[in-house]
């Protein structure tokens, strides 16, 4: 048997961590999934314990680790839920609850910030604005909010960072995550001292920051011997999860582009060179290569597909809820669907706004729900491309991730709503694929993650766009971008 060298990918997600175990070759060997439970203690909000992704990695690892020689691990990276806030007292002891990317609650915070401070000044500061899910409004209401919490707090990270902490007992932080923060000096990647003392914490509170290749440390004995691992294994700083499925698409260096239609919809464009979308619809964030991105995310997208089936329609036969959209009906659809099921992040960056049907009437079919579904996700991922194209990026093709793209129809419907070819890759894990080739990077299998793209993603298949079908979904996209402005008023009175 022919030795080779293997390296574990987490995927810290929303509803459950995924991991991958992959050769130096880049082929998935096994797989296991955890999944962990999600609070929504008032209406908006969503939280989550994080030792429960620490419980689902810890016992998920050993399941993946089964009937293997786990000798032959040489190095972890995680790609994770971004803007999550986790607080650690003197004792390294979880404080509270971790508040998540897709909570809400932080509307005055972001007023303060955006109004207050101002726009301009938070991006010079940070290159950014204040969203709601962003970390420096978290802290700020904690603040408010928790004080005699906040006065507890010893280190602030991310949820994959905690992860990384309990694998070495290293506090840190890689640039791509920290870019969601509100907190990092993106251009020059360093902590914004301006922001730390506008949210009242210190540098000392915050983690080491790394590149997303870099090795952070090595596992802790006690963790190595509990998951049967040498103490040498390395352990990568890791990126957000954006960024690390970038990556294990080969969205690398100048120009790539890649949407991903996980629990969130992102649009996401690497560039070597910093950049900024003077309105700031777009996040500026560092990428995991070293470089830099530019990124429209959308709160809800495969969310909501599970929403209508889960919750309405009651069903979990996600591909059998599609069979009745033929093509003849793309394009054609009367029923609308706004997509903010949890507010909106990128380009509206309104938390009032929610999830809507329009133009049912009494012939309206239950396929007809769910074509309005994946066709509104697609319109709002348009919102933010339509922004990117404004900037004079040239966009020719993008690839396209995630467990929505596993669908053929909703890949025709993004190609032609968007006007381009989609591809995908043959080894489709997203964010775990990305963090198990930074580990390869950080352990010196491949001299730069460009290289090691390069060398490990493959293209599986491409959906080309219809020019009439393309036409079709222009004008759609037109009535679409018109139904937002008519009810943003009403949203904040119905809340």
């Amino acid at each position: 048997m022919v030795h080779t060298k293997l390296f574990i990918g987490i995927d810290l997600g929303t509803s459950a961590v995924k991991l991958s175990l992959v050769d130096e070759k880049g082929a998935i060997l096994k797989e296991v999934s955890r999944e962990y439970p999600l609070y929504f203690p008032q209406p908006g909000w969503s939280e989550q314990d994080p030792a429960d992704w620490w419980k689902g990695c810890f016992f998920g690892m050993k399941e993946l680790l089964a009937d293997v020689d786990a000798s032959l691990v040489e190095g972890i990276g995680c790609g994770g839920q971004m803007h999550g806030l986790v607080v650690l007292d003197e004792d390294d002891t979880v404080i509270r609850r971790a508040i998540l990317w897709n909570d809400g609650r932080t509307q005055a915070e972001v007023d303060y910030l955006n109004n207050e401070i101002g726009k301009s000044k938070l991006s010079k500061l940070t290159a950014n604005i204040a969203f709601a899910g962003f970390t420096a409004p978290k802290i700020l209401w904690m603040r408010k909010n928790e004080p005699e919490n906040f006065a507890r707090i010893k280190k602030i990270m991310l949820p994959k960072d905690y992860i990384n902490y309990r694998l070495t007992g290293v506090h840190c932080c890689d640039y791509s995550d920290a870019s969601g923060m509100l907190l990092l000096d993106v251009q020059h990647k360093c902590w914004s001292k301006k922001m730390l003392e506008i949210c009242g914490v210190t540098e000392e509170q915050m983690p080491r920051l790394f590149e997303s290749y870099q090795v952070v440390g090595t596992l802790s004995p006690d963790v190595a011997e509990g998951l049967g691992l040498s103490p040498c294994v390395r352990v990568v700083a890791g990126a957000g999860d954006n960024a690390a499925a970038a990556v294990g698409t080969g969205v690398v260096g100048e120009g790539g582009c890649n949407i991903s239609l996980g629990t969130s919809g992102t649009l996401f464009i690497s560039s070597k060179n910093f950049g900024v979308d003077p309105n700031n619809a777009l996040h500026a964030f560092a990428h995991a290569d070293g470089g830099y991105h530019l990124m429209g995310c959308m709160l809800s997208a495969a969310s909501c597909n599970k929403w209508l089936c889960d919750e309405v329609l009651k069903t979990t036969d996600y591909a059998g809820e599609q069979k009745d959209i033929t093509e003849d009906k793309l394009g054609r659809n009367h029923v609308f669907f706004l997509p903010y099921l949890m507010g909106e992040r990128s380009p509206i960056n309104d938390v009032n706004a929610r999830g809507t049907f329009v133009g049912m009437t009494m012939d309206t079919t239950r396929s007809d729900l769910v074509q309005a579904v994946l066709e509104g996700v697609a319109f709002a991922i348009r919102d933010s491309f339509e922004v990117a194209k404004s900037l004079g990026l040239n966009i020719p093709r993008s690839m396209v991730c995630g467990g929505g793209a596993k669908s053929p129809l909703w890949r025709t419907i993004f190609a032609n709503v968007l006007g381009i070819p989609l591809d995908m890759v043959k080894t489709e894990q997203g964010p775990g694929y990305g963090g198990a080739i930074l580990a390869m990077v950080g352990c010196g299998l491949y001299p730069s993650v460009q290289a090691a793209a390069d060398a490990l993603v493959e293209l599986a298949s491409t959906t080309f766009p219809d020019p009439e079908l393309t036409a079709r979904y222009e004008a759609q996209y037109q009535k679409f971008r018109k139904i937002y402005p008519a009810l943003k008023s009403v949203f904040p009175e119905i809340q």
